[in-house]
């Protein structure tokens, strides 16, 4: 749906089909005044998930409010890509461990925990108010997830060596790109958005940390931006821990994840 539609069908509390089924409907005062708020709110720049509070993401129902990063439609490239690695995984499903690096609304943990429920997730953000979010969606999808306050590996509730699978949609803007940015993006929280002065500062982190979180031959999935995955690549390699297995490009075939797997003992 458009964003006109969205709005229509969720004021007037109807279906796609039924809001042109039914076109010839008045407004009444309260649905005018209601529907007339929006559009102001939206001609001010402000996201459209923001004033409805919602969004939509792998065909699941999220909550969202001002200050946490709304989820983007590329992101279910890496959900996608992290489900076929599961899937070709030597371990039973039942068994394995998944950290969510930076969940922010939750969308990739929540969508990973409704599509293979036997998988034990762990979810973590630095935001509160992001966690707490993320609470209301699992909930909201009916999903059990752990959640934990942790700017990276930083929480010493995380365990190491415990985990098959490591995701993670990382800030990555450049500093200097900010201010350029849209005025929908720029409503969104800088700290989901601000990669640093290459835009890499998070995937450094992340590569030299994960290892220690990481069993032998698991897998890091990593969303990134334009034109950055042969930096990421050399980031991987430097690390000496990490071998490339596969690119995947989105739905404008731009690379957009990146998957790598841990050396096992002895590597190197």
């Amino acid at each position: 749906m458009n964003e006109s539609e969205l709005v229509f069908t969720q004021i007037l509390n109807c279906s796609r089909q039924d809001l042109y089924l039914d076109r010839d409907r008045k407004l009444d005062q309260e649905n005018s005044t209601l529907i007339f708020q929006v559009f102001k709110e939206r001609v001010s720049g402000k996201p459209i998930q923001y004033i409805l509070g919602k969004t939509e993401f792998m065909g699941l129902e999220f909550k969202i409010i001002p200050g946490v990063f709304i989820p983007r439609p590329e992101t279910e490239i890496l959900v996608e890509t992290a489900i076929k690695v599961i899937q070709s995984s030597s371990h039973p499903v039942t068994k394995l461990k998944i950290l969510d690096i930076g969940t922010g609304s939750g969308c990739i943990a929540v969508s990973l925990a409704n599509l293979l429920p036997d998988m034990e997730i762990t979810a973590t953000d630095i935001s509160p108010l992001a966690l707490e979010i993320t609470k209301e969606n699992a909930k909201l999808n009916d999903v059990n997830i752990n959640f934990l306050e942790s700017d990276l590996f930083a929480s010493p509730d995380l365990r190491p060596i415990a985990y098959n699978l490591i995701v993670s949609n990382p800030p990555y803007i450049t500093t200097s790109e900010i201010a350029g940015l849209a005025r929908e993006v720029r409503y969104q929280p800088r700290i989901a958005l601000d990669g640093g002065s290459d835009g890499l500062n998070f995937y450094r982190r992340i590569i030299k940390d994960s290892p220690a979180y990481l069993e032998d031959n698991g897998h890091l999935i990593l969303e990134m931006g334009f034109t950055q995955r042969k930096a990421i690549e050399k980031i991987a390699q430097a690390s000496g821990r990490f071998s490339l297995v596969r690119v995947v490009r989105d739905y404008k075939n731009i690379e957009r994840v990146v998957v790598l797997k841990k050396a096992g003992v002895g590597h190197g």
